[in-house]
């Protein structure tokens, strides 16, 4: 077996670089990194406020290297994924993405990710955790092929109003694409795919290409951008975003099931509130008996959003009914700057999930001390915020 030449020696440097690291690494005047998967990854580059404004107002860049990416290919790519997958692959055509997630036997889930249809019997898996083991038991007995790709592909995710503009200018005809499509384009040498998809319920795209046409291509962006707003941002500011839309992170919002130590804390998809999602009539898939008998029995568990009172952020707040009563925990939260509100996601016993009566529990740090605050939490529909650029097709100037 070969070892790639960015393992040689990582004991020197336990983060690995990732193939923009020279442009991140000049941007982020903070010196603030955090560790994505292995790699380095920039929490802020200079000012938190300031980034999470450009995602709503103009454009940002956010270096999706790290995200874990399959490629799964053969004859049989989609059976197999149909049987590993609780929706329907068979639906998504060559040139879509589909938003998914997968369980284990016990209807418990693992992780949840974009799946894209690159040929007829081709698809890129992309999530936040690593599951090579998982997909190859998985596998067995049908004819694919599974290769882990994640160092072989050089992705940004370019978001924000001003961001089809930044890809016109920059050479690219996106009029035509869709919300959760994808096309190619020449970029260098070599190729660019471009899929209108994010994490940040906005328009914006997330772009493919290789490792040896990444710094051009950031360039590229930047230069188109000058005069658009466009910025790089770091994890906290995409984190601020991706719960204004309401979305769940793996290891943030559930625990993945194969890591999960603790009975109690497992989830199933019906609990996060992916029940949405779920094809019952395609036939067998992992975990469709137990969620069948969830879904029929009714779920310990619900996922929701919550408005709380006050402007002090939740995050980790213990939740009580009247009170009195644990019914659950806030898992994110923050105090949104453009819905001028106190959001949060949380887990919520589902007989309490309609809201009334809710508490949260919120300790807020007042010069060294700790004040502890009953606040008022009112569950809402999610997303918190949603935009009608985000669909629109082609998107207009902004």
């Amino acid at each position: 077996m070969t070892v790639p030449a960015n393992h040689l020696r990582h004991y020197e440097t336990p983060l690995l670089k990732t193939p923009f690291h020279a442009r991140t690494e000049a941007a982020c005047k903070t010196w603030s990194w955090g560790n994505w998967g292995g790699y380095a990854t920039v929490l802020t580059y200079e000012d938190l406020s300031m980034e999470h404004s450009a995602i709503r107002n103009s454009a940002t860049v956010y270096d999706l290297c790290p995200m874990i990416k399959y490629r799964i290919e053969g004859p049989e790519a989609t059976a197999f994924l149909d049987r590993l997958t609780i929706r329907n692959v068979a639906k998504l055509s060559v040139g879509g993405v589909q938003y998914t997630a997968w369980a284990n036997d016990a209807g418990h889930m693992l992780d949840d990710g974009t799946l894209f249809r690159l040929g007829p019997d081709r698809y890129r898996l992309c999530c936040q955790e690593r599951h090579l083991n998982w997909l190859l038991d998985s596998a067995f007995g049908f004819d694919v092929t599974i290769h882990e790709e994640t160092e072989e592909i050089a992705a940004l995710s370019l978001q924000g109003p001003t961001s089809a503009e930044i890809l016109r200018l920059s050479g690219f005809a996106i009029d035509g694409l869709k919300p959760f499509r994808m096309a190619e384009f020449p970029l260098g040498s070599g190729r660019l795919m471009i899929s209108r998809t994010g994490f940040t319920g906005d328009l914006g795209y997330e772009l493919w290409t290789t490792p040896d046409q990444a710094l051009a291509l950031w360039d590229l962006l930047f230069q188109a951008g000058r005069l658009h707003g466009v910025r790089p941002i770091g994890s906290e500011a995409l984190n601020m975003a991706r719960m204004e839309a309401g979305l769940i992170i793996t290891g943030i919002d559930f625990t993945p099931a194969d890591v999960c130590l603790r009975e109690d804390r497992l989830r199933s998809p019906l609990e996060m509130g992916l029940g949405w999602m779920i094809d019952w009539q395609k036939g067998h898939f992992t975990g469709k008996a137990a969620l069948v008998a969830q879904r029929d029995k009714g779920m310990k568990w619900s996922f929701v959003g919550l408005e709380i009172g006050g402007n002090i952020a939740a995050e980790g707040a213990i939740l009580y009914h009247d009170k009195k009563t644990e019914v659950g925990v806030i898992t994110g939260a923050i105090w949104s700057p453009v819905l001028k509100k106190n959001i949060a996601l949380a887990q919520v016993l589902t007989k309490y999930a309609a809201g009334a009566n809710i508490w949260a529990e919120i300790y807020a740090l007042r010069e060294l001390h700790y004040e502890k605050m009953m606040m008022p939490a009112r569950v809402v529909e999610r997303p918190f915020f949603t935009h009608d650029r985000r669909r629109a097709t082609p998107p207009g100037k902004f």
